[in-house]
């Protein structure tokens, strides 16, 4: 079983930063796949970024690429989504998955991942 806590989401305004943070507990090792999702309101959820838990490669969507770093802390168990220049259209709960995954680039699709955090709210204002 893997537990996974987000933390770090909050208010800011458009063209600032923030760091959200996922701590995992639980059996995870190199046959696991990270991943970053967020849902708007009204809208699907969308992949943000991923990474295999042993990875240095991360993947991120087109939205994303240029603004977010995805990083793993391996003493503490955590991978993190830093985001910069935020826009308004970043709004949204942002949640962390993990999930088992043959060799290779993490999947985009949130059924390839099993195990969900609870989400952080980041709200991006004008």
């Amino acid at each position: 079983q893997v537990r996974l806590v987000e933390s770090g989401g909050g208010l800011v305004q458009a063209g600032g930063s923030l760091r959200l943070s996922c701590a995992a507990s639980g059996r995870i090792d190199s046959g696991y796949v990270m991943g970053w999702f967020r849902q708007a309101p009204g809208k699907e959820r969308e992949f943000v970024s991923g990474r295999r838990w042993s990875g240095y490669t991360s993947y991120y969507s087109d939205s994303a690429k240029g603004r977010f770093t995805m990083s793993r802390d391996n003493a503490k168990n955590t991978v993190y989504l830093q985001m910069s220049s935020l826009k308004l259209e970043d709004t949204a709960v942002y949640y962390c998955a993990a999930g088992s995954r043959p060799p290779g680039p993490p999947g985009r699709n949130g059924y390839d991942y099993e195990y969900w955090g609870q989400g952080t709210q980041v709200t991006v204002s004008a």
